[in-house]
């Protein structure tokens, strides 16, 4: 199968406790066992190459996917999680509004309609990478783009809704040719009723 495989990443102890994540925020030493099982699950199939957000919880649930592969990991800032500017840091049950699906930008960050044109042109970049990988295309990025690629680019399997949260470590594989129909959504099979995604964590940041 040589598909594209999205890969959400370990949990964050910012996104446990619900708040906007700077850019720098580490794994927790849950989501580092969550990212351990998601590498473990991936060791099964036909990896041809790996490419993650350049934000450190993605690019560190990367590693230990290439830890467990053999394979290196290229960086795409293109993959980043969208950018909530001087929000990030605050808790967002603290907010009277919904800033994931804000249209404007808050300040110093993006609005919806920018960050949209850049998953667009991050899954032309996916797309790309396919075509050369000898294999299957690991990407570990963030909640709000995979979800974003849901919405707006990627056909669902009929009787299969969009979910309403990507779960930590989750994966969503989906063919790299137009209409991009998807054979997995938001799968988390793989990790144990010990690690399984804390629904109650914020989801998409």
């Amino acid at each position: 199968m040589n598909a594209i495989v999205l890969v959400r990443h370990g949990e964050t102890p910012l996104n446990a406790a619900r708040v906007l994540q700077p850019p720098d925020t580490p794994l927790s030493e849950r989501g580092r066992l969550q990212a351990q099982a998601v590498a473990q699950r991936l060791t099964g199939m036909d990896i041809g190459a790996i490419v993650s957000s350049d934000l450190g919880r993605a690019l560190e649930t990367a590693q230990a996917i290439a830890a467990a592969s053999g394979h290196d990991v290229d960086q795409a800032a293109l993959l980043q999680e969208r950018n909530f500017g001087d929000l990030r840091g605050r808790a967002y049950d603290s907010l009277d509004f919904d800033p994931l699906v804000m249209q404007e930008a808050p300040t110093g960050g993006e609005s919806m309609a920018v960050f949209r044109a850049r998953v667009a042109a991050a899954l032309a970049l996916l797309c790309e990478r396919r075509a050369s990988a000898k294999g299957s295309l690991v990407v570990v990025t963030h909640g709000l783009v995979i979800q974003t690629m849901l919405e707006q680019h990627l056909a669902l399997p009929q009787g299969v809704a969009r979910p309403h949260r990507i779960g930590n470590a989750s994966l969503t594989i989906f063919a790299a040719q137009a209409p991009y129909p998807t054979s997995l959504v938001n799968c988390t099979v793989h990790l144990s009723e010990e690690l399984s995604d804390d629904v109650r964590a914020l989801s998409g940041v």
